[in-house]
């Protein structure tokens, strides 16, 4: 039922308005960090906008593509890649310049014990994209961990909430931010900040953890009791479509999906699909990391799969024996360690 070919089939098919607004984009696509979760997909995809568009652009993939599935997705669509460690002296520099960039690098988990590493990755390379690409659009991936934790029947954070980053990761992420809004008071860099939380794929996010775990006989956490989650084809939709609003005055956008989504639900709805028993450990908090989506759904729309959809295609794909990424989100996590 469910194959990698399938997937990314379905990750990569541009709407009429995505289509649309790729027409408007001047110039070409650079897209750095586009060996992670969500990059190769998001490459693939601006590709095949732009020739539903009917119209040439580059996408660059930028990335070390130490993963050879990735490298082969996009080599065999013919995406253009170049290999670069993003922390090494000169590689920034040695990329050509584009009218557009998506910056999606970073560096979350493995944060304890490499803090250093961490604040290298998501502040230091950086300032360097910022100076070498002052120019261009830049489109410049967040998280909505940095905000604080908010009271469950809040409707989540938006965009004017007042970041209160918890541990070495997210504070680093808003230095991240930072440093990319300095360029644009200084230079008049165009940039758009978008912050996500979380992306849903098959092959990672959090309806895979929760229905992981039950698959392994382990408790879930009623810790944090809710969640936002978003199909990963309409989270790279947003990113490409966003590079349209990317301002001086710096423009941020919440993306994820419209629903608070509870936890204890959504793995009672897994467990049914996947015929196992699950159990769970720990007290429901009154608050949680919750994104407030309506600004993103009134620019962008809906998302195009609902939450129940996306909780019948993780339990499929986990019952075809799907292939994980090995990366959980740890969105259970309260206390910014990762």
């Amino acid at each position: 039922m469910w194959t990698e070919e399938r997937l990314d089939t379905l990750l990569t098919n541009p709407s009429s308005a995505l289509i649309e607004d790729m027409k408007k984009i001047t110039g070409d696509i650079m897209i750095l960090g586009a060996g992670g979760k969500m990059g190769p997909t998001l490459s693939l995809l601006a590709k095949r906008a732009c020739e539903s568009a009917g119209i040439t652009k580059r996408i660059i993939a930028v990335s070390r593509f130490s993963d050879p599935i990735v490298k082969k997705l996009l080599s065999d669509h013919q995406i253009e890649m170049i290999s670069a460690d993003l922390l090494e002296p000169g590689a920034i520099a040695s990329l050509p310049k584009v009218e557009n960039i998506i910056y999606m690098a970073g560096k979350k988990f493995g944060t304890n014990g490499n803090e250093y590493q961490t604040w290298a990755m998501n502040a230091t390379v950086p300032s360097h994209v910022m100076e070498h690409f002052k120019d261009s659009r830049i489109v410049v991936f967040s998280t909505g961990n940095i905000y604080p934790k908010v009271a469950i029947y809040s409707g989540g954070a938006t965009e004017e909430t007042h970041p209160e980053p918890v541990g070495e990761y997210a504070m680093s992420s808003l230095s991240r931010e930072r440093i990319f809004e300095y360029g644009a008071n200084t230079y008049g860099t165009k940039l758009a900040i978008y912050r996500l939380n979380y992306a849903v794929d098959l092959r990672y996010g959090v309806l895979y953890d929760i229905a992981e775990n039950i698959m392994n006989d382990r408790p879930i956490s009623l810790e944090s009791p809710c969640f936002n989650c978003i199909w990963q084809g309409d989270a790279n939709e947003v990113a490409i479509r966003l590079l349209l609003h990317a301002d001086s005055s710096v423009f941020r956008l919440n993306v994820t999906g419209p629903e608070t989504i509870g936890v204890k639900e959504t793995a009672l709805k897994l467990a049914k699909k996947l015929g196992k028993e699950v159990s769970f450990v720990g007290e429901e908090s009154s608050t949680a990391y919750l994104n407030n989506a309506s600004k993103m759904t009134e620019l962008f729309g809906y998302p195009t799969v609902s939450i129940n959809t996306l909780i019948d295609w993780q339990a499929e794909w986990i019952l075809s024996g799907g292939r994980s990424l090995g990366k959980p989100t740890h969105f259970e996590e309260r206390k910014g360690n990762f």
